[in-house]
């Protein structure tokens, strides 16, 4: 089964949620700014993109930019900014078993399901 933490209100993620439905593939929607990750499942996804938190984080958000901007942080204080503030996590990204990408650009999410 194919995941995809979704926003809908982004543009890049209703397509790449219409590109993975027209795939005919079984889908997991996961509104993650309704239920969050939690910190230990971050992790796993960090792990699955092959990124560091920093990599996952929008920082030209307002929420980022007045509450982290310009702070030394530590990559579990980074994890716990996105669980607490989950518009900071890059979007969308979609899951297929052990691996997972940003899936931005939808020239890579065809051949990535």
């Amino acid at each position: 089964m194919i995941q995809i933490y979704h926003n809908q209100r982004c543009g890049k993620s209703r397509n790449c949620l219409l590109v993975l439905k027209e795939s005919n593939k079984e889908i997991e929607i996961i509104n993650y700014l309704n239920t969050p990750p939690t910190a230990a499942e971050l992790t796993t996804l960090l792990q699955k993109l092959n990124l560091t938190p920093i990599e996952l984080v929008r920082q030209k958000e307002a929420i980022w930019i007045e509450n982290f901007k310009g702070k030394t942080l530590t990559e579990n204080e980074i994890i716990q900014a996105m669980v607490e503030n989950p518009i900071l996590i890059e979007r969308p990204i979609v899951v297929n078993g052990d691996k997972a990408i940003v899936g931005r650009d939808l020239d890579k999410v065809i051949p990535f399901i």
